[in-house]
């Protein structure tokens, strides 16, 4: 089975790109600059920033659907991200560099089906699994530790 990892779409970001930080923070959105190579994953290139870029600290509702499991949390994206991460049969290095990812499977619905938690470095045989289930329409995988959404994953 093949799957994609996918970043999420730069444009929905490239409007609050270079924006003051007076109005950043009327959007209840945070400037922070990167200080260590791990740490600031963005959201759009699925890399962790490197130390000195910029990055948008803000709040994005990464499940939109009509179920008790629509969810929003905080997500980082790098100011300079100019492409969508596309990572097809690959898990990227800001997953597997992590010491546990949740990863969640959900219906067409939105309703969760099942979840798991993986070393970073092993969760592609948690990804197929879940995949394997004919009614999964799509997974998400989160960062155990804080709980921020990290990446969408759908078979491709």
């Amino acid at each position: 089975m093949t799957y994609v990892i996918s970043g999420l779409p730069v444009a929905d970001f490239q409007p609050l790109f270079g924006m003051s930080d007076a109005e950043l923070a009327d959007r209840n959105i945070v400037r922070m600059t990167a200080d260590a190579p791990v740490g600031f994953p963005c959201r759009i290139s699925l890399a962790d920033a490197r130390p000195g870029a910029t990055l948008l600290l803000l709040n994005h509702e990464h499940l939109p659907v009509d179920s008790p499991y629509r969810s929003r949390h905080a997500i980082f994206v790098k100011e300079a991200a100019t492409e969508t991460a596309r990572f097809v049969d690959e898990v990227p290095p800001v997953l597997t560099v992590r010491k546990a990812i949740s990863v969640r499977s959900f219906d067409a619905a939105g309703m969760m089906l099942d979840a798991d938690l993986a070393a970073g470095d092993e969760i592609e045989p948690l990804i197929l699994r879940l995949l394997d289930n004919p009614d999964a329409a799509y997974l998400h995988a989160h960062n155990a530790g804080r709980g921020c959404y990290a990446a969408r994953i759908d078979r491709s």
